[in-house]
């Protein structure tokens, strides 16, 4: 193996375990921080820090109609996704939150349906849907006591409209090429995720219960060395030199690492019911991926025979 495909793999190792992590350092920083200030500081600081070394390094300033579109998605996978999964996690488990977030790409293929161009269901993608509903059903039953809780509930209602945001932002980020440099991009997307939630956090008059103590400033030191800019970092070089299909495997890894961590560091529930919704979604979600794949190949057949 190269030097260069060494890194590349050592990035996407990175982002396996630093994005699995980034739940548990999520859900310590919210039991002393509250959620909109401790995610909104985080992301302004790493957004400021990277446009700043990438000024410096020569990069030029996107558009202004790209600022628009980057303003979008920022607002719709960080600035509400990320946000609402930190509101969530003061009450439900980092484990069960990154479960959630997998089930992204079964909200992405419904709303694609509602579009123009949207290409056509095939069994597949039917089939690994539903595996997916099953695996949401199993993880909301495993403990309906708690759930009919009004402050889980309220985490719970936090995660779907978090999932329904994250998908929003995936699909218009996918049809609107946006022409500005992918880190330079990233950068001013923290910044403008963070400053929308800093907003939303003074709004709610967070800025009086927001005191540093020695957890709080690890977590938020963490998340934003290691989860934002070497995270981010490392994400952009794996997809500059391996494989798409390959480097978005992640996000089977991370919910795993979310949940052991969970387990293990703050004695998070772990039984046979999270485990066996785990597999069904991992299975779910790859199925979808493979249909969705089967879909751009039909496109492209469709697109070139005549």
């Amino acid at each position: 193996m190269d030097k260069g495909n060494f890194r590349a793999y050592l990035a996407y190792a990175s982002i396996c375990i630093l994005w699995g992590t980034t739940y548990l350092a999520i859900r310590i920083g919210v039991s002393y921080l509250p959620p909109f200030l401790f995610a909104g500081l985080r992301w302004l600081s790493a957004g400021s820090l990277f446009l700043i070394f990438l000024l410096i390094k020569g990069k030029k300033f996107p558009k202004l109609i790209d600022l628009f579109h980057l303003a979008i998605v920022a607002i719709s996978l960080i600035g509400i996704g990320n946000g609402l999964l930190t509101f969530a996690e003061q009450w439900v488990p980092s484990g069960i939150s990154s479960l959630f977030i997998t089930t992204v790409p079964f909200w992405m293929v419904g709303m694609e349906l509602f579009l123009p161009s949207s290409p056509k269901l095939n069994i597949k993608i039917i089939i690994g849907s539903f595996m997916g509903l099953i695996g949401v059903t199993l993880i909301l039953g495993h403990n309906w006591q708690q759930m009919i809780a009004s402050s889980y509930l309220t985490g719970i209602i936090a995660l779907f409209f978090l999932v329904l945001s994250w998908s929003f932002g995936s699909v218009y980020s996918k049809y609107k090429k946006i022409k500005v440099d992918p880190l330079l991009g990233a950068a001013i997307q923290m910044m403008i995720a963070g400053s929308a939630q800093i907003i939303v956090g003074l709004f709610l008059g967070e800025a009086a219960r927001f005191h540093f103590n020695e957890e709080s400033f690890m977590a938020f030191s963490y998340l934003l060395v290691f989860g934002s800019i070497v995270g981010y970092s490392s994400y952009i070089y794996a997809l500059a030199h391996l494989p798409l299909s390959f480097v978005s495997t992640y996000a089977y890894i991370n919910p795993v690492i979310a949940l052991i961590l969970g387990w293990l560091v703050l004695g998070e529930e772990m039984n046979l019911l999270i485990v066996l919704a785990a597999v069904v979604i991992f299975i779910g979600v790859a199925i979808v991926k493979s249909g969705t794949h089967q879909q751009k190949k039909e496109l492209l057949k469709n697109t070139f025979t005549v």
